[in-house]
């Protein structure tokens, strides 16, 4: 009997311990489509873009993140984590030193071949690309997976109402015409695929070059003027109005310019994809809403 109970024994600890693995292990689906296993946790990070850092940061495991890319700003505490990755490059050799469990990584920012040299390194590679609003709450709660935060479902909740509470507030208002300038010379712009026609359609306001077939596209001038934008935006670090817009006073004709709605909005909070784009598009729509007046 004594054997048969050590073995019932052995028995339950091995289910008990194989429970406590399968509880910590998780499989999470990135934003290319490939599916991420990890064992347990991510403790030793590497994030690489300033977004991903931010988001990071606000789920709880800022101090798990053992390298970032350059300008990871906030958090104040994120500008004291190390640089891998900056204009010129990734120091891959630096990442493998490190010895990360996880590398979190801007898709679009980074060439493919980089990715590859990434995924070569055998860590796992979550690749970070929300194409809408909806998927930067759906990227919270990925990331509060792959870390364990037990932030990651109340922020993901809060950013969803509060987003549904600007689009109640603003979008069924009357329709305003907007330009959204990414570059001054060549004149620059996003078309309809990009998140920040959805910014400005929650504002009630419509991107006056929605139809475009690339995501950033350049145009000219008459283009511009012949679509009559009522209000022009463009973003600058830390909403400091640089004078990107100023060449447009040069065309009083435009209703933009006639009445003064020429704004600048935060860059770091629009083009980040975290969730202080909430801020970003609470502004926005204060200043649609002066243009629809």
């Amino acid at each position: 009997m004594s054997g048969v109970a050590g073995g019932l024994r052995a028995g339950v600890i091995v289910g008990l311990l194989a429970a406590a693995v399968g509880a910590t292990a998780r499989t999470v689906i990135d934003d290319s489509g490939q599916a991420l296993n990890l064992a347990r946790p991510a403790e030793r990070i590497v994030s690489l873009s300033p977004g991903i850092t931010e988001l990071l940061f606000s789920l709880g495991a800022g101090e798990r993140i053992v390298a970032a890319s350059e300008f990871s700003d906030y958090p104040p505490a994120a500008r004291s984590v190390p640089r891998v990755a900056r204009a010129q490059g990734i120091d891959l050799e630096r990442i493998a030193a490190l010895r990360p469990d996880l590398i979190v990584v801007w898709g679009s920012g980074y060439a493919p071949a980089l990715l590859e040299a990434l995924r070569r390194l055998a860590v796992p590679v979550y690749v970070h690309e929300p194409r809408t609003l909806e998927a930067i709450a759906t990227a919270i709660e990925r990331l509060g997976d792959l870390t364990a935060s037990d932030r990651a479902t109340a922020i993901a909740a809060d950013f969803r109402a509060r987003l549904a509470a600007l689009r109640w507030r603003y979008a069924a208002r009357a329709t305003v015409r907007a330009f959204y300038q990414v570059w001054a010379n060549p004149i620059m712009t996003l078309s309809g695929k990009h998140m920040v026609s959805e910014v400005m359609r929650t504002c009630g306001a419509s991107n006056i070059f929605s139809d475009l077939g690339p995501l950033v596209a350049t145009v000219d001038v008459e283009s511009v003027i012949a679509a009559r934008p009522e209000i022009i935006i463009a973003a600058e670090p830390g909403g400091v109005d640089r004078g990107a817009l100023d060449a447009w006073r040069r065309y009083p004709q435009l209703p933009a310019v006639a009445n003064a709605h020429l704004v600048t909005l935060d860059a770091d909070e629009l083009d980040r994809a975290t969730v202080r784009i909430l801020d970003a598009i609470a502004a926005l729509c204060e200043q649609v809403d002066r243009a629809r007046r």
